[in-house]
């Protein structure tokens, strides 16, 4: 029987960002230098592929810093964590090696900076996400206040309106954010902010080429975890990009095949912490139903690396 015709269309770029391949080399590279196990503080990135891959080698992913032991070492998420994490680390005199992202860490150094000038902080992101809570955890309680939403904008309550800064989560909606960045600025005009957006390179780099995608597409699957922002993000700005059908899969297996009845062309992208593998998986499962012809939508190129910290390059 023959296949019907599909035409897919594959986002460039899509998947690993230069601080998720650094956060997974860390632990590599901890493994390599320690032995196992080694211990990481909540899951490096959010894929569940990629985690149980680290496992597998002998990573020990826990919770929390006192379900680790004080003898071998500790790695914390790319995510970032509150600065209570790192001192109790050294206070148990523990190895302990950081993965937060630079650009997350970015963010942190310019809350810091506006604490010390004596500014209130608001951040824009999602409650409970762990980069918020590591955001948040830089400074004391009270100095960051969280909005999620244009109408939290409105119920804000600030110290004195005339002294605040603002920060974002890396992985936000670029799009959702103007709008909450433009009712803080008309609430608080004086309100200080950064040069552009905390929003990092490879996230808006993703949703721009999917933007380009979108209305080419009858549907668009995004390669991702259910936990992880950015991949959520990408299925929102698909949908808004005007793709009637816009959905997160895991892995190829979550593929809703009824639903994708009669199409003609699929748009596939991944979001920052979904390895190629995945991806590739996904597209053989199209080419195991369809005849297909894959096209590359390329709205940027990314070039960029993030080195790894200097413990982990000297000898041990």
């Amino acid at each position: 029987m023959t296949k019907p015709p599909l035409t897919l269309y594959l986002a460039a770029p899509r998947g690993f960002c230069a601080g998720v391949d650094r956060a997974i080399k860390i632990v590599e590279m901890a493994l390599e230098k320690w032995g196992a196990p080694v211990y990481v503080r909540h899951e490096i990135v959010h894929n569940k592929y990629v985690v149980d891959g680290l496992r597998d080698k002998g990573a020990v992913f826990v919770e929390e810093l006192e379900d680790c032991p004080d003898d071998r070492p500790v790695i914390f998420s790319a995510h970032g964590v509150p600065k209570s994490v790192p001192a109790a680390a050294a206070k148990r005199e523990m190895i302990y090696v950081d993965a937060t992202c630079p650009l997350v860490s970015k963010v942190h150094i310019e809350a810091a900076r506006h604490h010390e000038n004596g500014l209130q902080m608001i951040m824009i992101g999602h409650e409970g996400h762990p980069e918020t809570i590591g955001t948040m955890g830089q400074l004391p309680e009270g100095e960051v206040l969280l909005v999620e939403t244009v109408a939290d904008v409105a119920t804000v309550e600030v110290r004195d309106p005339e002294r605040l800064a603002f920060v974002t989560q890396t992985t936000l909606s670029v799009d959702d954010t103007i709008d909450i960045v433009e009712a803080l600025k008309a609430r608080f005009p004086k309100i200080v902010g950064p040069h552009k957006e905390d929003i990092c390179y490879a996230t808006t780099n993703r949703q721009e080429a999917v933007k380009a995608m979108a209305p080419k597409c009858d549907a668009m699957l995004v390669v991702g975890a259910p936990n992880s922002s950015n991949s959520k993000r990408l299925v929102e700005v698909g949908s808004k990009a005007g793709c009637g059908y816009s959905q997160l899969v895991q892995r190829a297996p979550d593929i809703d095949w009824r639903s994708l009845d009669g199409i003609a062309s699929v748009g596939i992208t991944a979001g920052a912490s979904a390895p190629e593998e995945l991806i590739n998986e996904v597209i053989d499962a199209f080419r195991d139903r369809y005849e297909v012809t894959v096209e590359m939508v390329e709205t940027a190129v990314e070039n960029v690396e993030f080195k790894v910290p200097r413990v982990l390059r000297v000898p041990a």
